[in-house]
Formats: C-alpha cells, sequence, structure tokens
C-alpha cells in the first residue's frame, strides 16, 4: 500500500514517534493515510493490543477493520479499531466495579434516558410544561459532554436547581438499572481514566493513538484522547477543520486548531493533493473557504483534468428549481450518467419536498439518504390526518391517529369543529386551525429533539398548500405522493437526495446543490454569530467537495451570500424563466447575486 501514497501521505505514514497532526484536505486519501500508517506499525514490531484506532462512525470503523485485515497481516484479535463509545465500553467493562456495576451492565439508548427522566419528573410532580423531558434530557448530555461537575454548578433560578436535583436522582436510578447511558461511555470513561493508577495501567497498554475525523471530537472525547496519549505522546491525529460541521452535536474544532498548544512537540503535515475532484471545483471551493478566518490554511492542488465550469442557476421558485433539475437529470442520463452518480444535496431536510415531487411526476427512481421521506415524517402525516378528516370525517385511520396523539379535550375540539369549518376557511386556515387546536407546536417540543426542523418541514407544507384552491385536489396529490413512498426499499439504480450533513464523507460524479438561498445557507439562524457563518461556510465546502465531475448549484429568491463568494470565471450563470434558460456573463449578474 506504501508504494501507492505520495510524498506527503509517506511521511505521515512514516513518522517516529511523537504527535503528529495531519490535516487533510477534502478528497486527499484521509482513511487511505490512516490505515497505511495503522499497517506501518504493525509491520515496523509494534504489538497490535498497543494500538487503538478511533473514529466516529461504526460505518467508518468497519471500513477501517475491512481494509486493515485484508492487508494480510495476521494476529489481529487484539488490535482495538473502532469507534469512541465502543472503546469507552472496552475500558467501563474492566472498571466497571468502580461506578458501582457490574461488567455485565446495560447501555441505556436515547429511548430508555427519555423514559427514566419522564419517571423522574412524575415521581417529583414536576410540570411537563415548566420541565421538558426531552430539554432536561440534552442539558443531562450536556452536563456529562462538556465535563461538568454538577455539585459545583450554582443554579441561579428554582427551576435550574430541581434540573441539577432531576440529574442527581437520573444517575442514581442509572446506577441501580446497572446502567450506563449513551454519553457515560465517554464521560465515565474520562472519570475513571483521572485515577492515577488506572490511568498508568492504561496508558502501558495503549501506546500508540490513532484519531480519525479529530476536528470533530467534543470535550469529553478530547480529554479522552489527550489523556490516553500524555505518557507515549504517540498521537496520531487526522481530519480537516474545513470540514468541521457537528457543532450542534458538540464538536469543537477548535480541538484542531489548538493541537500545536497541546502539543509543543508536534508535527504538521498537510495533505493538499486531491484526488477526487476537477481543478475547477477545487479551485472554485478553496477561494470560498479562504474567507473564514478560523482555519488551519490549506492549498489544495490536483492532478485531475480542469474540467467544466460549476454552472449556477437562477429559479423563479422552488416548484420551477425542481422541475428544472430534473430536466438536468435527464440531460445526464441522455450522456449515459447513472442514477446513482447522481445526488441532490439541501440544507434542510423540507427542502426535500419539491424535489421529490418533480422526481415522482417525472417518473425518475429516487432514494433519501439517511432519512424519511417527505411525506413519511411524522408531523406530515398528522397534519394531512387532520386534513383528510376535516374534508372527509369518516375516515377511520385519520380519527384513529388523531385520537392516538392528543388527548381527548383537544381531539373533540378537533372532531366537533373541523368538518364545520371547512365551508368558510381555505386549506391553509384549516392546517392553522388544526395546530392550534392541538398545540401542535407545544406537543413537538415536548416530544421531540429536533422541533425547530419539523416545524420547517410544516411551513414547507403549508407552502405547498397555498397553491391549492380546491382542497381535495391537494388531498388527491398527496396521496399520490404518499403511495408512491411506499416502503423503504434499496434501488440499485437512483438518485440519491440527501442533506449537507449525510453527504460528508460520500462522493458522486455529479452533484446539484439546490436550495443555495439566503436564509437557507447560510441558514437565518446562523445570522447573528460570525463563528456559526463560518460553520455554514463549512457546510458549503462539504457540499462542493462533494462533486467528481460536475457541479450545479441553484437558487431561487435571494441568493446565497456565498455564491458571490466564488471566482466568476470559473462559473457559468444561467437565469431561468418561464421563458427558458438565458446564459449570462458573470459580470453581468453581479449586481443581482451581490
Amino acid at each position: 500500500m506504501e508504494s501507492e501514497l505520495n510524498e506527503k501521505q509517506l511521511e505521515a505514514v512514516k513518522h517516529g514517534n511523537g504527535p503528529l497532526l495531519i490535516a487533510a484536505g477534502a478528497g486527499s486519501g484521509k482513511t487511505k493515510t490512516l490505515v497505511s500508517r495503522l499497517l506501518h506499525l504493525l509491520k515496523s514490531g509494534i504489538k497490535p493490543e498497543k494500538i487503538v484506532a478511533i473514529t466516529f462512525t461504526n460505518k467508518a470503523a468497519k471500513e477501517m477493520k475491512n481494509r486493515v485485515f485484508a492487508s494480510g497481516e495476521k494476529n489481529l484479535n487484539d488490535l482495538f479499531v473502532g469507534t469512541f463509545h465502543s472503546f469507552g465500553v472496552k475500558i467501563l467493562k474492566n472498571e466497571a466495579a468502580y461506578f458501582g456495576r457490574t461488567k455485565n451492565f446495560t447501555i441505556f439508548d436515547d429511548d430508555d434516558s427519555l423514559s427514566l427522566v419522564k419517571k423522574i419528573l412524575k415521581d417529583k410532580n414536576l410540570p411537563k410544561d415548566r420541565y421538558n423531558p426531552i430539554n432536561i434530557l440534552g442539558k443531562i448530555s450536556d452536563i456529562k459532554s462538556e465535563l461538568q461537575n454538577p455539585e459545583e454548578m450554582n443554579p441561579e433560578t428554582a427551576q435550574e436547581a430541581k434540573i441539577i436535583e432531576v440529574f442527581f436522582e437520573y444517575e442514581n436510578q442509572l446506577k441501580k438499572s446497572n446502567a450506563f447511558d449513551f454519553d457515560d461511555l465517554i464521560t465515565k470513561t474520562v472519570e475513571v481514566l483521572n485515577r492515577e493508577e488506572v490511568l498508568e495501567r492504561y496508558q502501558k497498554q495503549y501506546e500508540y493513538i490513532l484519531v480519525d475525523e479529530y476536528q470533530d471530537i467534543n470535550t469529553a472525547q478530547y480529554q479522552l484522547i489527550k489523556l490516553l496519549s500524555q505518557k507515549s505522546q504517540n498521537i496520531f491525529a487526522i481530519g480537516d477543520d474545513a470540514q468541521s460541521i457537528y457543532k450542534f452535536r458538540g464538536s469543537d474544532f477548535r480541538n484542531f486548531l489548538n493541537f500545536e498548544k497541546d502539543w509543543p512537540k508536534a508535527k504538521i503535515i498537510k495533505l493538499e493533493q486531491n484526488y477526487r475532484s476537477t481543478g475547477i471545483i477545487i479551485s472554485a471551493s478553496s477561494v470560498l473557504i479562504k474567507n473564514n478566518k478560523q482555519q488551519k490554511p490549506k492549498e489544495l492542488w490536483t492532478e485531475n483534468k480542469d474540467g467544466e465550469a460549476i454552472k449556477i442557476f437562477a429559479f423563479p421558485s422552488a416548484e420551477e428549481e425542481a422541475w428544472g433539475i430534473c430536466g438536468k437529470i435527464v440531460e445526464l442520463m441522455r450522456q449515459g450518467e447513472a442514477l446513482n452518480d447522481i445526488a441532490v444535496l439541501y440544507r434542510t431536510n423540507a427542502q426535500s419536498r419539491a424535489m421529490e415531487t418533480a422526481l415522482i411526476q417525472n417518473k425518475i427512481p429516487y432514494e433519501i439518504y439517511g432519512g424519511l421521506k417527505f411525506y413519511a415524517r411524522k408531523e406530515i402525516k398528522d397534519l394531512i390526518a387532520g386534513l383528510r378528516y376535516a374534508y372527509n370525517p369518516s375516515d377511520a385511520a385519520s380519527i384513529e391517529r388523531i385520537d392516538k396523539n392528543f388527548n381527548k379535550s383537544k381531539s373533540k375540539i378537533v372532531f366537533e369543529k373541523l368538518p364545520e369549518l371547512t365551508k368558510e376557511l381555505g386549506l391553509v386556515q384549516i392546517i392553522k386551525f388544526f395546530m392550534e387546536s392541538t398545540d401542535y407546536t407545544a406537543y413537538l417540543v415536548k416530544n421531540f429533539k429536533n422541533p425547530s426542523e419539523r416545524m420547517e418541514n410544516i411551513k414547507e407544507l403549508i407552502n405547498f398548500a397555498s397553491q391549492y384552491d380546491d382542497p381535495y385536489k391537494f388531498l388527491e396529490e398527496v396521496s399520490l405522493m404518499s403511495a408512491s413512498d411506499g416502503k423503504p426499499k434499496l434501488l440499485k439504480n437512483s438518485i440519491k437526495l440527501m442533506t449537507i450533513h449525510a453527504a460528508k464523507g460520500l462522493e458522486f460524479n455529479n452533484i446539484f446543490l439546490i436550495g443555495c438561498n439566503e436564509g437557507l445557507i447560510p441558514h437565518e439562524q446562523s445570522f447573528f454569530k460570525a463563528d456559526d457563518i463560518e460553520e455554514e461556510r463549512r457546510l458549503m465546502y462539504v457540499a462542493m467537495t462533494r462533486a467528481k465531475s460536475k457541479l450545479f448549484i441553484s437558487f431561487y429568491g435571494l441568493p446565497s451570500r456565498f455564491l458571490s463568494e466564488l471566482p466568476g470565471d470559473l462559473i457559468d450563470f444561467v437565469k431561468v424563466s418561464s421563458y427558458g434558460e438565458r446564459s449570462a456573463d458573470w459580470d453581468d449578474e453581479t449586481i443581482y447575486i451581490e
């Protein structure tokens, strides 16, 4: 494998002892370098049990394992390749007694933890309207992942004091259940490693620590790695700060930027040769990301051909954008492109609605990667059930769904008033009445971790419904869309639709980045902090660098500020109206973009 490495990759792989940070640009062979480093250590005589290779997802860990085991190296049973959490389980099985557990402890998933919090709130007679179980579980998770000590926290309100009280009872109940929650797998591992005699044992056992996606680690994961590597100093960290897009999960890319402060003797190697994309895609995305102030600058380059200019399309609306993209997909199919080599990316899940509708109507097979199709999402099904009952009070399935989700007093209002209101209210007003009478927004906040994302889906449904004067025609269209969703199945040849977050780590010949509007990317919630705008720009960078050959970017309404940051000489701008496409020099459209 080493014969296939470039000069910088080989330098990283053959690095001796001591801390090393690999700043790996997009498409620069990060996984290949990490696996090659691991194999180099084994071939150098390092025993497998001395090595820990940690990544974030089971999928990434499986890929790493497959590459290592395919190398032909023997006696790898004691080699650890896995996720942070699986490594935590490995240590906690040995140290469970310290926490009053046995090695056969249970691991609580999110549902188990939420049920426990709800039980505690009920036992303490704490009202749900003031003490939202999901929010409290989120605060418990934050306390753990940020390694805060609740005993040292000074609550400013009676409510905060009660939440800390819930935290301690939650911990007590976990102990009684001989269980750890998911956060504990890291935080409790850090806690036990802070015992000198325990730390000494594991530092002696694990002398070489390899960490993938280092830009995505949170506080607890950072401390785990730091403790484990302190003695040997043999930390091999690889990642790309330009692709740090998981702040909402607690990741802190400053750990990546501060590597040299943490490890003064650290060596930094930059992998800047891109093997994935065309020269134009690399140049344009590099110009974009240079606008971020907080970063380790890299100069990406490639030996690949320059390729085609990036196409940017301006559409009048989301519907026309979706139909226009379908037209471009059909063109690609005629040129011999496989559907599997085409992906449509968007910033929020709600954006899939118009695209799904157009694909279905154009009979183009598609899959939602890493998520549910629009009409299969719970909040959409709930609202459609309300509409179906309003216009057909005999609909037993909708009655059952409404009864199941809401208490009798709220259901009664819906059942009594909704059919009558259809005589005087339009479709959108009926949806809003249903939401008000069921306190649907509050219902989402109480019961789900992502209420704002679900509200975006609802806004998209309302926007779609507003285009219909005939409610029966609307429900007919929705029913056809829902029926075409069918049961999830793997299609061998289909367009892939996904959020930019879900696309990280993937690549396709052809990428369509849709809805590149101001307020979507950058998202309107990021407008108030420069740090958040920089993360949105990193998202845009991730989206662009998924493309190998062709990149199409589109918007409707107000274009994203990021479009004005792309170099005009690498772009082919096309304004689409009801009269068709009109190409234009980028300079002619500068005012429109700015």
